[in-house]
């Protein structure tokens, strides 16, 4: 789950880490007044969306006035902003952060994440922070350093040694870097982050490290335990249909294929994805209906893929064990009620009750597709897209 930029540094406020003084407004009338308070004689006016590049796509105003506040705020609200993750359809600015300008000497970028590869925490750090951190990657990837962190033996002063001596930080600077890296390790574990970005994380001209942007994501599976956190969720910015899904139980992850799939199990569900396009064409969406499903958990997956218009056919592969089969067939014949089939349904049921789910489809008389197997259930739904 990603948050809000505003509320990532409330949250690492609350680990006692310096952030810029700042204020979210919801409406562009309350800007000038919020400015007007927070004082000073340099403002930044922020658009928040789960989204980076917001700088580049104009979503981040430098103001040098109440009025320019003014009039940034009253741009940005409501406007749609297109970034290199938001996609063609960009987000829509619902609120903006105010925030104080403040005498940067340099910036930096640091971020921790869950490094799959080394199956650990990994800190990622540079001298070359901003908004330009991608093309440093790509053109200059020694100007960037991974640290590797066993989570057996935790993080060491070895460690941030090594950033230090990278980032060429000395004496007080160096050892307030120290500080730092030793707190953000422990929130990141304490939070259950997956990705906490610091970028740019800068230098100010009284050598104090402020985060002057912060990115945090933590892991949907831990948030049970994250109250906090997950209050902090925004339903606005995440994908409706994937919102729906949430309600229901559903592991739903929309994709920009035709083909919705639904199927019990994630390896079962990669498989078919695979498949699919080994066929040239691609999932609409990842759908896991799960272990413990239900009619109504079924019916509700079906009107899902119904109501998605990218979805040109559906390929439902159903290997049933603790799944019945039945009750895939009596989900999608309670969808029908309300969601008539508009598109091809491909299905393959194999597994306990498969006679009787197909039986029950049969007598509802529904132009389904059978398939005796995974490749031909995969080159029907191709063939029908």
């Amino acid at each position: 789950m990603n948050i809000h930029e505003y509320q990532a540094k409330a949250l690492l406020a609350s680990f006692g880490f310096k952030t810029p003084l700042g204020k979210v407004v919801f409406d562009a009338q309350d800007a000038k007044q919020t400015a007007h308070d927070l004082g000073g004689s340099l403002w930044v006016v922020k658009a928040q969306i789960h989204a980076g590049g917001r700088g580049k796509a104009g979503g981040v105003r430098i103001c040098k006035s109440l009025e320019d506040v003014e009039l940034a705020a009253k741009d940005l609200m409501g406007s749609t902003l297109i970034t290199h993750q938001t996609g063609d359809a960009g987000k829509v600015v619902k609120r903006l952060y105010i925030e104080a300008g403040i005498n940067i000497v340099h910036e930096f970028y640091l971020s921790l994440l869950v490094d799959r590869e080394h199956e650990c925490i990994s800190f990622v750090v540079s001298r070359d922070g901003g908004m330009d951190i991608e093309t440093v990657a790509a053109k200059h990837p020694d100007h960037i350093l991974s640290v590797q962190v066993d989570t057996a033996s935790g993080l060491s002063g070895f460690h941030i040694r090594q950033m230090i001596f990278f980032l060429q930080l000395q004496s007080d600077v160096a050892k307030q870097f120290h500080k730092l890296a030793t707190s953000l390790y422990a929130m990141f574990q304490q939070t259950d982050a997956s990705l906490l970005e610091l970028n740019p994380l800068v230098l100010t001209i009284d050598e104090q490290f402020i985060a002057l942007d912060a990115k945090f994501s933590v892991d949907d599976n831990a948030l049970y335990r994250q109250k906090a956190i997950y209050d902090y969720r925004d339903m606005d910015e995440e994908d409706p249909k994937e919102v729906e899904a949430s309600k229901h139980g559903l592991n739903y992850i929309a994709l920009d294929g035709s083909i919705g799939c639904m199927v019990n199990g994630a390896g079962l569900a990669m498989a078919t994805m695979d498949i699919i396009q080994l066929k040239e064409q691609r999932p609409a969406n990842f759908l896991d209906v799960g272990g413990g499903v239900t009619v109504e958990t079924v019916c509700e997956a079906f009107k899902l893929l119904f109501d998605d218009k990218h979805v040109k056919a559906i390929l439902v592969n159903i290997f049933g064990g603790i799944v019945r089969c039945d009750i895939i067939a009596q989900g999608l014949l309670e969808a029908i009620k309300t969601h008539p089939m508009q598109v091809p349904v491909v299905m393959r049921l194999v597994g306990t009750n498969e006679k009787e789910g197909q039986q029950l489809i049969a007598n509802a008389g529904l132009n389904v597709h059978w398939a005796k197997d995974l490749d031909e259930a995969a080159t029907l739904a191709a063939e029908a897209v």
